[in-house]
């Protein structure tokens, strides 16, 4: 019993949920900037470890843009979020996002994004 005991806190710590993970990416050109709707799926376990921003870079790490999720979506899996007026150099031609969450800091995924 104890083992069992000690196995469920475990499983309800917050490092247990893993990193975030970009789903899907559409991005949009509206004149000189661009919008950006991003799917995220995370095991959001409270205010303790939620997936909480992404960001939108440059090949060369440069960031363009920053979305910041407020607040934990326990119960929203997966979620889009969007972020629009993103100005992306002339010459860019992808972009690359990056999930947050608020335990393991920025996910070792990636999500690459051809544009134009």
């Amino acid at each position: 019993m104890r083992r069992i005991l000690m196995i469920l806190c475990l499983l309800a710590t917050p490092g247990f949920a893993g990193q975030a993970k970009i789903e899907a990416v559409n991005a949009r050109q509206s004149g000189d900037s661009w919008s950006f709707d991003v799917t995220i799926r995370h095991a959001d376990t409270g205010w303790d470890h939620y997936a909480d921003g992404w960001s939108v870079n440059t090949p060369d790490g440069t960031e363009l843009g920053y979305r910041t999720l407020h607040h934990p979506h326990e119960n929203e899996q997966p979620f889009t979020r969007s972020l629009s007026g993103v100005v992306v150099p002339d010459g860019v031609t992808e972009v690359i996002i990056r999930a947050h969450d608020s335990v393991h800091g920025w996910s070792d995924q990636t999500y690459t994004v051809k544009l134009r």
